[in-house]
């Protein structure tokens, strides 16, 4: 018997907190205030204190998250940034976006994540920053890529887009570096209704610039923001004015953005981090199943390093039959995910930089190999056996 397996159903989660999300969104479309606010800053406060951070700024979306850190980290036009080949397409946009150079270094078979061992190889007097990305929910290894920043006098940018929640070494993803970003876009573990994401960092001034590049860099902020840049700041200074008739509010200091979150999404947001811990851990239990039921399957299932705690974003296995595999799901109606088809070095967009096949090989192995399974909270035990059954089913037959 054939059923239908999707790789994610938001719909089910949507029954689970439809009541305390439609309360929340039903008292924003009230209060007619949409754009930062209340809502906004009681979800910043939230995400401070789970992360254990300072400073929990809220964006638009995990794409500003990265520009924004970037900049605030005064990497600008030819610097380089190292980071992975081997992840979504934003990590390095980000990068490129602001004029600068990513420089790209191969990843660990076993993690996915950036080889903290291949970095240094590459740092030249133009590196300004190391961008690890925490791919699938597995922190990197950022005890060695730390010692590396301090050494060479280089900030480290987490990407955390898809690791809400995942931990190394006992502190969270997004507290390991000097600064790091979250996507909160709808299918991420933490997932909005729409756009939405968040720089966090423990650092004050990171965080007066992110906050003022979000709005224009004007105001009060935008003030703070140039004189950090410029090496002027007084930290007693720090305040901004909200004032009707605030002198500030229309001078500009920076180029900056329109990068705010809307208080809708952080209503959304608001209730869903309440559950995180709980939906985490149901993706954590579909993972063990996974790896207990595929061990005689001719693949490679991914691991959870000790002193990591992985929240299984993605479910990432590694077979050389990669294709066959997912035509072979989809015909029997699991639906599978191909992250990722390319590794950044190899995409159009950077064929300027020269890269060519077998310059990372790990990555492009990775690319080749694999393919991502139905995880998700909600998922039922019927379809976690069913997932299992037809991938026993397929190398049984191929043999």
């Amino acid at each position: 018997m054939s059923i239908k397996v999707p790789i994610l159903d938001l719909k089910k989660q949507y029954e689970i907190i439809k009541d305390e999300v439609e309360s929340e969104l039903l008292e924003v479309a009230r209060s007619g205030y949409y754009i930062m606010g209340s809502k906004v800053a009681k979800f910043e406060k939230e995400m401070a204190e789970y992360l254990e951070v300072k400073h929990a700024i809220s964006v638009a979306n995990g794409t500003d998250a990265l520009v924004l850190a970037l900049r605030a980290c005064g990497v600008t036009i030819g610097d380089e940034v190292i980071t992975t080949p081997f992840t979504f397409f934003a990590t390095a946009e980000a990068i490129s976006v602001i004029g600068a150079v990513p420089v790209f270094v191969d990843v660990e078979d076993k993690t996915f994540n950036l080889d903290p061992q291949k970095i240094e190889e590459k740092i030249t007097a133009k590196t300004k920053a190391i961008l690890p990305v925490h791919i699938f929910g597995h922190p990197s290894d950022m005890n060695n890529i730390n010692a590396l920043a301090k050494k060479h006098n280089l900030y480290v940018i987490e990407d955390a887009c898809q690791a809400i929640g995942s931990k190394y070494k006992g502190k969270y993803a997004g507290s390991l570096g000097d600064i790091a970003c979250f996507s909160f876009f709808p299918t991420k573990n933490l997932g909005a209704f729409g756009d939405a994401g968040m720089v966090t960092t423990n650092d004050d001034s990171l965080a007066v610039v992110c906050k003022a590049l979000r709005e224009h860099a004007g105001g009060k902020l935008g003030a703070d923001a140039r004189d950090i840049i410029n090496g002027n700041y007084k930290e007693s200074e720090t305040k901004e004015e909200n004032s009707l008739y605030n002198p500030y509010k229309y001078y500009n200091y920076l180029i900056g953005y329109n990068a705010r979150m809307d208080a809708m999404q952080a209503a959304v947001l608001s209730v869903k981090l309440k559950y995180l811990d709980s939906f985490n851990g149901k993706r954590n239990a579909t993972a063990k199943y996974y790896a207990e039921k595929l061990a005689s399957a001719d693949v490679i299932t991914p691991i959870q390093q000790a002193g990591c705690t992985h929240t299984w974003h993605q479910y990432a296995i590694r077979t050389k039959a990669k294709n066959e595999l997912g035509e072979f799901l989809s015909e029997n109606g699991i639906t599978t995910g191909a992250f990722y088809p390319v590794p950044l070095h190899l995409q159009k967009a950077y064929e300027h930089l020269g890269y060519k096949a077998g310059d990372l090989p790990v990555a492009e192995m990775l690319a080749g190999e694999t393919i991502c399974l139905p995880i998700f909270p909600e998922i039922t035990d019927e379809e976690k056996e069913y997932v299992v059954a037809k991938i026993n089913e397929f190398f049984t037959q191929s043999k």
